[in-house]
């Protein structure tokens, strides 16, 4: 069965003179199981059998499930991963047609967090990096952004997966000015982007640019002449570096160079042709004329000064956490890929790598943990899509990977189950995360099965000398009552333990949360009254509890329910397994959804999806 696969994959060998990075804890990743994926909706066409791909879950377990069907095939990877910033990033939610932010109308909502122990962090990015690497194909590309907190750390990660002979650039992009106040330490400005390939098969592709501060330099000072017709340009010399006698021509008078002109006579004279060149007095050299309105730019470097943060005015602003700049991703799906080339964005946050890929004619994958993420990329790919022709690949489809449901990262994930269970939570504890009805609680990483190597952590740091104790107070007696949390989990997990601590008595339980969390409540359901009148579904009144709760409202204190509402779908032949909108309702920011829809002659079981502004759903048949 799918759910038994396993890719295995080889770790490349410790080679003397090549430093690796340890930390403790630090597992090998040599395998992964598939994990099984459902199709959720389905927007748009097929383009040459191909439909782009946004898939809701861990993206390690993402990238398992992608391993049977594209390893060795995607071509360029953007990732935006966590920075290990200790921040929790937040959005502001503000009830539609309210112009007062700060009032009951409006509140902040944390996205995602970004706060681990460095051990965490570091196996995080390393599992995840080495996925990615199974994935790339040999012209393959990856760009992984990050900051000062933990770019040093994530190099030598890549020198060990990658080899640091693939290391094709470090780019510094200067995202902002700097500070106008400086505290005690001197502003960050910049942002850090390693470029790794998988072979030197690379994909490479040069890019030039006006807007730098030393291109638009360069202009000043070379662009000075101007043609008849008004035109700008610049005087290139004709010059050959090396003497080419074959290149010694007299043209029109003027001598060539001592080691004779750069260019062919029949070049010469198709430049001359079409007004390319500069004739001075004679005595002088003939110039190629290269005009400012047909020049490229310079090409980039390293150092990219010319992209900047996103305007609070901008278009693209969707008031995402931490959303890149277009520019920013067009630059680098530009550099590292073709057109119908295959692009990855397993952070996919916002969904820009998605966005620009579309329109750059590429195909594209994304993954993401955020809910909200899913639904910011799907309405920003449904709006994308209508301007653009039947030549891009516009067509996408939403998975969920694993049944997943509600955790975010295993931090967040973490705070989400001590809620729902009822757990005390422990702040100080360097073994367990809480205590619940006398047992210990151990979480273990939400992201994936528990395994016999994540029980390590817990063995190195049991308090063995209060075991011993307990153990010599009551010979017969319970030392310890450990519950182990996880989302699945190795077959024999339990019996292992018991049998390394068969020392001491212990009672250990396995709470499997993908098995039970049928019994768990994490959020309140939203409601609705839909009806169907003569002709038309009307949508008379929504319901959304936990956003209600959080505006501290009643809902009659609503004006109107459409403020609440960031989106609505409808499709009018419900296959029962997918959703196929044909109806997308989705307003600007400041505008509102139409709550009336005519239901057409061809209608079957209809499905509605509306999703309010925390991008929570309710889904209902009509």
């Amino acid at each position: 069965m799918d759910e038994q696969l396993t890719f295995e994959f080889e770790q490349r060998k410790t080679i003397k003179g090549y430093p690796e990075l340890h930390w403790t804890g630090k597992r090998p990743y040599t395998s992964t199981q598939y994990y099984p994926a459902q199709l959720k909706e389905s927007f748009g066409k097929t383009k040459d059998g191909w439909m782009n791909k946004i898939f809701w879950g861990d993206n390690l377990q993402v990238m398992s499930h992608m391993l049977r069907e594209y390893r060795g095939k995607i071509d360029l990877i953007y990732i935006d991963p966590p920075f290990d910033s200790k921040a929790d990033y937040k959005k502001t939610i503000s009830v539609k047609g309210k112009k007062v932010k700060n009032d009951s109308s409006s509140f902040e909502e944390k996205q995602y967090s970004d706060i681990w122990t460095n051990d965490e962090y570091l196996q995080f990015m390393f599992e995840r990096i080495t996925l990615i690497k199974e994935l790339m194909s040999e012209k393959g590309n990856i760009f992984i952004h990050c900051d000062w907190h933990k770019s040093s750390y994530i190099r030598i990660i890549c020198d060990e997966i990658f080899g640091p002979d693939n290391l094709v650039n470090e780019i510094i992009w200067k995202r902002k000015g700097g500070s106008s106040n400086p505290s005690k330490q001197m502003d960050v400005a910049t942002d850090t982007i390693l470029w790794y390939r998988k072979t030197i098969l690379a994909t490479f592709n040069s890019q030039f640019s006006k807007d730098s501060p030393e291109t638009k330099q360069y202009i000043e000072e070379r662009f000075n002449n101007v043609d008849e017709k008004g035109r700008q340009f610049m005087k290139s010399p004709i010059v050959s570096p090396n003497y080419r006698e074959n290149l010694i021509y007299e043209y029109k008078g003027y001598t060539p160079p001592t080691n004779g002109w750069s260019i062919s006579r029949e070049l010469m004279e198709k430049w001359d042709a079409e007004g390319k060149l500069y004739f001075p007095e004679k005595g002088s050299r003939i110039y190629r004329k290269i005009y400012l309105d047909e020049y490229p730019g310079q090409p980039i470097s390293n150092i990219w000064t010319d992209i900047y943060v996103i305007n609070p005015m901008a278009l693209e602003r969707l008031d995402y956490p931490t959303q890149k700049p277009e520019a920013l991703l067009e630059r680098i799906i530009l550099l590292g890929s073709n057109e119908d080339d295959l692009v990855f964005d397993c952070f996919m946050g916002s969904g820009t790598t998605q966005a620009v890929a579309m329109k750059l004619g590429r195909r594209f994958i994304g993954a993401d943990i955020n809910l909200g993420a899913i639904q910011t990329t799907t309405k920003r790919l449904i709006t994308a899509s209508k301007d653009l022709d039947d030549t891009k690949y516009t067509g996408f489809e939403v998975y969920n990977v694993n049944n997943y449901d509600f955790f975010r990262n295993p931090v967040e994930a973490k705070s989400l189950l001590i809620d729902a269970l009822g757990i005390q939570k422990f702040d100080s504890s360097t073994v367990y995360d809480g205590e619940l009805d006398g047992w210990m609680v151990k979480i273990m990483p939400t992201n994936r099965i528990a395994t016999k190597a994540d029980l390590e952590e817990l063995k190195a740091n049991l308090p063995y000398h209060t075991f011993e104790k307990r153990k010599e107070e009551n010979p017969n007696g319970v030392v310890e009552k450990i519950k182990i949390i996880c989302m699945g989990h190795e077959a024999d997990l339990k019996a292992a333990l018991e049998q390394e601590l068969s020392s001491y008595n212990l009672e250990i339980e396995i709470v499997d949360i993908l098995r039970d969390k049928k019994d768990l409540q994490f959020k309140r359901e939203a409601d609705a009254n839909v009806v169907k009148e003569n002709d038309q579904i009307i949508i008379k009144e929504f319901y959304p509890m936990n956003l209600l709760q959080k505006l501290s409202m009643q809902k009659e204190s609503v004006e109107d329910w459409r403020q609440l509402v960031e989106s609505i779908y409808i499709d009018w032949n419900y296959d029962g397994q997918t959703m196929r909108p044909t109806i997308c309702d989705i307003p600007a920011k400041d505008e509102l959804v139409s709550g009336i829809y005519k239901i057409p002659a061809s209608a079957g079981k209809i499905k509605i999806k509306i999703t309010d502004l925390l991008s929570e759903s309710l889904e209902l048949e009509v």
